[in-house]
């Protein structure tokens, strides 16, 4: 520990958003058992990762085609999630100290109750599109004509505690306390309106989220990148706030903003959407609008600033864009994409800083369902003071890596995690 200059270090958190690691030991008690998101990819397909093998990947668990190091460059092993669930807000809490007493809300099979949609609709003036657990890709080839026609958004869920709002981004409007109004503006206002007015007490979903699309019928609608999230506020202390109130830099890039409702975040970027081609489930390309490009230039952006404290990274494209389609080459190749750029972030890294990469859930392309998958999530450590090879095990929680940052920067814990500070540095 002697030799880490907090007063230099830098940490940088890389969440590859549903990248898990094989099933929990309860997995069977979401549905969820077999899953394996990172082992049945490169079982279907090989999964080369050369980089990430590197660094312990291939150590971790069996990868076809990315295989174990003799001497891998990083600290590596697995984490357990501690909270009940297998959503982004409960997995990114937890990744920053904040373990859930209990789960959120879901309502998956019976979808939402009279009241939340009564109070819904009165509040932004017309009535809904009323749906329980759907396939979002699927809600627009049923259901996006019919709202075009009547102007109803359509609300949604997933296995997921969500309150999930589809409109169009153009021609979506609303009557509210602000007035009339129209487009995107309307749709992020009937979310914020969910979020604060709607949806609290027994109802207080993790997250609701604006889905905003384009196209004029069901044979072009698509999803685009103005996707917005509104969490709740972080019900404990996180990482963020302690190193935050301690004076240091607490940086979120992606949609780590939203997952913490801005609690503890010194400053942020979104990870704007660019077309690219993918390979689809079809066995043909397609064109998709990904963010993490974006979210790796973004933390690239970051590195070669200078600044003292938590750089915590979301990039989402394997679970949005093809986790949640069951689209293996898509997923496969999204890995792939990341692995490439890898180096570039490691170049940057000084003397003090420290990478971890890690994600929040699983989500396993391979697998029955479009939902998030109970798994085990991957723990990969490196810096140039980090000790190579080091063997972490298999930590009881995601909250482990809050407890280390803290540990590491003298900052307060939040009472959760066990810190692996002294294990990887001298």
């Amino acid at each position: 520990m002697s030799k880490w200059n907090r007063e230099k270090g830098r940490v940088a958190i890389v969440v590859l958003d549903s990248v898990g690691a094989g099933q929990m030991h309860d997995a069977a008690a979401y549905g969820d058992e077999g899953a394996n998101t990172l082992g049945n990819i490169s079982q279907k397909t090989g999964l080369p990762l050369p980089e990430l093998g590197k660094l312990g990947l291939g150590n971790i668990l069996f990868i076809k085609g990315t295989p174990p190091m003799a001497e891998p460059k990083g600290a590596w092993g697995l984490m357990a999630e501690a909270s009940q669930g297998k959503d982004t807000t409960t997995g990114h809490w937890e990744i920053a100290g904040l373990v859930l007493p209990g789960p959120f809300p879901t309502y998956t099979d019976t979808g939402f109750p009279k009241d939340v949609r009564d109070k819904f609709e009165s509040l932004i003036g017309r009535e809904c599109i009323w749906k329980a657990t759907y396939s979002g890709t699927e809600l627009l080839k049923d259901f996006g004509e019919e709202h075009l026609k009547t102007g109803k958004p359509i609300v949604y869920t997933s296995a997921d505690s969500v309150f999930q709002v589809a409109a169009h981004e153009e021609h979506f409007t609303i009557d509210c306390a602000k007035g009339s109004l129209k487009g995107i503006d309307a749709l992020y206002e009937a979310c914020r309106i969910a979020r604060d007015e709607v949806l609290n007490g027994e109802h207080a979903v993790g997250r609701v989220i604006a889905r905003p699309f384009v196209g004029t019928c069901s044979a072009d609608f698509k999803r685009t990148a103005n996707r917005h999230d509104y969490a709740l506020n972080p019900i404990g202390p996180t990482i963020l706030s302690r190193l935050y109130k301690a004076g240091f830099d607490t940086i979120g890039v992606g949609k780590i903003k939203d997952i913490f409702a801005g609690d503890g975040i010194s400053e942020y970027t979104y990870n704007k959407g660019m077309k690219s081609l993918a390979p689809s489930i079809s066995g043909k390309m397609s064109e998709v609008e990904r963010t993490d490009p974006a979210g790796i230039e973004n933390t690239l952006s970051y590195l070669k600033k200078d600044f003292n404290g938590l750089l915590f990274v979301n990039l989402v494209d394997c679970d949005m864009l093809f986790g949640h389609r069951n689209d293996v080459a898509g997923y496969r190749e999204n890995l792939i994409r990341f692995d490439t750029e890898l180096p570039s972030i490691l170049k940057l890294l000084r003397e003090d800083d420290i990478l971890i990469i890690t994600a929040d859930h699983g989500c396993d392309p391979t697998y029955p369902g479009t939902d998030h998958s109970r798994e085990f999530v991957p723990l990969l450590v490196y810096g140039q003071k980090v000790k190579a090879g080091v063997q972490l095990g298999v930590r009881k929680s995601f909250a482990d890596i809050a407890a280390t940052i803290a540990e590491l920067f003298g900052v307060e814990g939040t009472g959760h995690g066990e810190s692996f500070a002294s294990v990887i540095l001298d």
